[in-house]
């Protein structure tokens, strides 16, 4: 199914409006049924240049340039992908094989992609990492973070956020990914470069700054140091906690004001209070579990406690192969104890909120145009159909992109 544009002009030059949706998301409490999704029935959205304009009932639609007829579907906000990590060579086929046939596979999980990250070109890098955006973009992702990880030398990290700086403003210093396998008899020496020499390279090309903060990774200390020197540099901090098990990783994010605690697998209640009481987003990464067979996040337990939720892909070679934010959905719904609203408005408004971003994740006055059509008469399709490639257009920033 597609839109139909009743207009002499090109959707996208002047004014548009979008009617007939049979059910449109807002995430704006204060419109429509007066839900966390605001959600209008029979709706209509009007957009000028890259904004949205107006919206509300498609009766009462103002007269536009170009109008665009939804044919009955559902439309929502682009969803905002606010985790992954693109930029890498190679894949992990045989480890995933491995661990989905039970048996032991030792060939170096994350170093594997480090080594043919380092030994790829820029060309070949660009060139990964744009195959994954289009794929992302077609199943609706209309913003997305990515982070560095896979170099952790200086040139290599510089270059990777160098390349994917230039796709998206939402870029990530991940240095402090795993200890360098250079430095694997002297991590405090690989701390020192990337808060030093890394840094200095990294921060130019990058506005954020994490670090996986686990057993075999990075304590308490380092991160906090590590953090800190990237906040030093104008960076904002983000962090990969509890992940693998109780660690200090969401205690340390809520002190540092970062925007996001990333995986909250494994909680205590002080922490569930702590994020509750913060500013910082829970991101939770289901693809990660569904591809390990690990633990589910509780996101019903941070949810009840008042935390602020978002849903992301984690899309890595290793350990959550995904570009699919509508099965995390699916996922966070079947598994993880969320509503299908819930989750929605975690993928879309609750990624805004760990990307300290207000212009997308909600379609209201001022947001930017950013919204996907469904083949679907609601929005609770995405988990209700899993696996089914529901979304069937794609507008970003105003104009129609898929």
């Amino acid at each position: 199914m597609s839109s139909t544009v009743t207009t002499a002009h090109t959707a996208g030059t002047g004014s548009t409006v979008i009617t007939n949706i049979a059910g449109l998301v807002t995430n704006s409490p204060s419109l429509g049924d007066r839900s966390p999704l605001g959600l209008i029935q029979d709706a209509a959205v009007v957009i000028e240049g890259d904004r949205v304009a107006w919206i509300g009932e498609s009766s009462k639609a103002p007269a536009t340039d170009n109008r665009v007829d939804a044919g009955g579907r559902a439309v929502i906000p682009g969803f905002v992908d606010s985790h992954s990590h693109l930029v890498f060579a190679g894949d992990r086929t045989q480890e995933f094989n491995a661990r989905m046939s039970g048996r032991s596979y030792t060939a170096g999980g994350i170093r594997t992609t480090v080594a043919a990250t380092r030994a790829a070109s820029d060309a070949d890098l660009e060139a990964n990492l744009t195959r994954y955006l289009d794929e992302a973009l077609r199943q609706g992702t209309t913003t997305f973070e990515t982070k560095s990880g896979y170099g952790l030398t200086v040139e290599d990290e510089a270059r990777a956020l160098r390349i994917a700086s230039a796709h998206t403003d939402e870029v990530t210093y991940l240095g402090a990914h795993i200890v360098s396998p250079d430095y694997a008899d002297d991590p405090a020496a690989y701390v020192d470069l990337v808060t030093g020499e890394m840094l200095d390279a990294c921060a130019p090309h990058a506005r954020w700054i994490d670090v996986f903060c686990e057993k075999g990774a990075f304590d308490g200390d380092q991160a906090r140091a590590i953090l800190t020197a990237g906040r030093a540099k104008g960076l904002h901090p983000r962090i990969h906690a509890n992940q693998l098990s109780y660690g200090p990783g969401v205690q340390l994010a809520v002190e540092l004001d970062a925007a996001s605690a990333d995986h909250c697998t494994h909680l205590t209640d002080a922490d569930v209070d702590a994020l509750a009481s913060g500013r910082t987003v829970a991101t939770l990464l289901p693809g990660a579990e569904f591809s390990t067979r690990a633990e589910w996040p509780n996101a019903r337990r941070l949810l009840d406690a008042g935390a602020t939720v978002a849903l992301s892909t984690d899309c890595n070679p290793g350990s959550s192969f995904t570009s699919s934010v509508p099965f995390c959905i699916a996922l966070a719904v079947r598994d993880m104890g969320m509503t299908p609203d819930e989750a929605l408005w975690a993928a879309t408004a609750g990624g805004a909120a760990a990307l300290r971003r207000e212009d997308i994740g909600h379609l209201t006055p001022g947001a930017y145009a950013d919204l996907a059509f469904l083949d679907a008469p609601s929005h609770v399709h995405l988990a209700y159909r899993p696996g089914v490639p529901l979304v069937s257009e794609v507008w970003r920033r105003g104009r129609r992109v898929r």
